[in-house]
């Protein structure tokens, strides 16, 4: 029997067979008074849904489904609200996000105060007299997402910079990109890094003017050795802390599936631990890091709410901190480079071939972090090397960030069928630095290129591969939809898409692209009552408006996992 979509309501869906509608349990919840936006394939906006163990028992008008109800049904007014499918997170690091709430906040202004080399100093100042957890627990000082394109100085702070906050505390700031950093002197001791250290494969520390000595920036592997330092006494109890911070985060901006998009033996031994104690309030999907994972085990089924959904790999590094590979030189080469500088990949052709094929080989869904156009000509290269061995296996191989694309690799992602996940969020935080600085005008005007995806039909999603922005859903839509600079200006307008199109990609595309569109992604009879209340309506406020929206409750399977304050 066909379900109804519109003016029907009933549990078709829900019961086997046709039954009539006074055998039907009544629902648990209703909820009304607001438009309920399904983001089923009409894009019907209903008037009433119903709740019953944890699914959507009806949806439809408020006359059919108030019918179902009986004097134990909970009725919850929207009051004039919107009520949206939960998001599904395309793309983010749930683990850090949690170590990014624990640490100093440095981020630049709307999010924080960090607009200069001062105000980084005096913000690391007030976190050290705050005594904080993490500091006392790590023996560390971290300092979350300063951003060199937004200070006053438009440069990266040193080492020195840092020694003048202490000469007698490590400390770490973790650029906004994720993939940079900044240690002091004693971090760099500690560390083992000095004069004498080598550049790793796939990573740099940048030096002082006599080439040798550090001056306490590391880009890609070498920050990682620095960061690795720093979290080595972490232990499994702020391991487990850091997974519940970060998916508590995801939960107040309406996410009910939240990502782990690079996974490491920790964080994965702490995912594992929490969902085992039944404490996940949302679901998390993780996707090891292929090269520093040895055990995998992806699988579609979660137990506790978690599960393993493939694996990651990662080509380059980050357009906004240069050290993404790109085809042609950056508009403006980073320090103590030349004008034919183009990044470079952290891995090598043959591991990434080699990982592909392995990818294709076991079955196992993959994701893969390329930002430059010359990372993704290598990632399209190796997936027609695995396709050609492998042509009918259905594995959803999705491209993470994708900042570079030219238009003949989004012809090449459609015929490979691959998922893009792609990042518009870069058009407000940082489209004034690639317009300026990064890419250039020409180049800046197609980052993040939905309107080439959109021309051949394609879906995608929309992230914000927090920590490096916040888990900002309305931020993500409004990106996606306006293009706007923090300047105010519009970049690619091309590349604009209209706010239903904005939301699919926060919701039905990201749930497609996990292999669950059916049971998320949009409010239909039997899928999970996974839903979100806005302030307002996303359809009818004025799309210069949409970052403002307010995330007022979220719903996990009928219950809540977020309330905002009623102050």
């Amino acid at each position: 029997m066909k379900c109804l979509q519109h003016a029907l309501v009933s549990a078709c869906a829900v019961v086997a067979g046709a039954m009539p509608l006074s055998s039907i349990a009544a629902p648990e919840m209703i909820f009304f008074g607001g438009p309920i936006i399904t983001m089923n394939a009409d894009d019907y906006v209903a008037e009433a849904l119903a709740v019953e163990g944890g699914r959507i028992l009806a949806v439809g008008d408020w006359d059919t489904v108030l019918a179902m109800a009986d004097e134990t049904t909970r009725q919850v007014d929207l009051d004039g609200s919107a009520l949206l499918p939960g998001f599904v997170d395309s793309h983010s690091h749930a683990n850090f996000i949690g170590l990014q709430a624990m640490s100093a906040n440095l981020l630049p202004p709307p999010d924080g105060e960090g607009a200069s080399v001062a105000s980084i100093q005096r913000l690391l100042r007030e976190y050290i007299k705050s005594e904080s957890a993490l500091q006392r627990e790590l023996g560390w000082v971290i300092g979350f997402g300063y951003d060199d394109s937004q200070l006053a100085e438009l440069e990266h702070p040193t080492r020195q910079d840092l020694d003048a906050v202490s000469t007698t505390v490590p400390i770490l700031l973790i650029h906004q990109s994720g993939h940079l950093g900044v240690a002091n002197s004693l971090g760099l001791e500690m560390a083992g890094v000095g004069a004498d250290t080598p550049d790793p494969d796939g990573g740099a520390f940048r030096r002082e003017s006599d080439g040798k000595e550090p001056n306490g920036v590391a880009e890609e592997y070498a920050f990682f050795r620095l960061i690795f330092s720093a979290l080595a006494a972490a232990d499994e109890d702020l391991q487990d802390r850091m997974v519940l911070a970060g998916t508590a985060s995801m939960a107040s901006f309406g996410y009910t599936t939240a990502q782990e998009g690079r996974a490491n033996p920790e964080g994965m031994a702490a995912m594992k631990r929490v969902a085992d104690r039944g404490e996940l309030a949302i679901d998390l999907v993780s996707y090891p890091d292929m090269l520093m994972v040895e055990e995998l085990s992806p699988s579609r089924s979660y137990q506790n709410r978690y599960r393993v959904g493939g694996v990651k790999l990662t080509i380059d590094g980050s357009p906004q901190g240069k050290t993404a590979w790109l085809s042609l030189p950056y508009h403006v080469p980073p320090q103590g480079k030349d004008e034919s500088y183009v990044g470079y990949p952290a891995i090598d052709v043959a591991t990434v071939n080699s990982n592909v094929m392995r990818a294709f080989d076991e079955g196992w869904q993959l994701l893969v972090h390329s930002n430059g156009d010359a990372a993704t000509d290598t990632l399209l290269n190796a997936l027609r090397l695995a396709r050609e061995k492998h042509p009918d296996v259905e594995l959803r191989p999705v491209l993470i960030h994708g900042q570079v694309l030219r238009k003949e690799q989004v012809v090449a992602l459609d015929e490979l069928d691959v998922f893009p996940s792609l990042f518009p969020m870069h058009t407000f935080y940082w489209g004034d630095w690639h317009r300026d600085s990064v890419l250039g005008p020409e180049r800046a005007e197609n980052i993040s290129p939905t309107g080439w995806l959109r021309e051949r039909g394609m879906m995608f999603g929309s992230h914000h591969d927090a920590p490096v922005a916040n888990p900002d859903s309305m931020r993500v839509l409004s990106a996606t939809v306006t293009r706007t600079t923090r300047s105010g200006a519009v970049l690619g307008a091309q590349h604009r898409v209209d706010v239903m199109t904005g939301l699919r990609a926060l919701t039905i595309w990201p749930a497609w692209q996990h292999f669950e569109e059916s049971d998320k992604g949009s409010l239909e009879v039997g899928k999970l009552a996974d839903l979100v209340v806005l302030s307002d309506n996303p359809l009818t406020v004025d799309e210069s408006d949409l970052a403002g929206l307010q995330v007022r409750t979220t719903y996990k399977e009928g219950h809540v996992v977020y309330q905002q304050d009623e102050r």
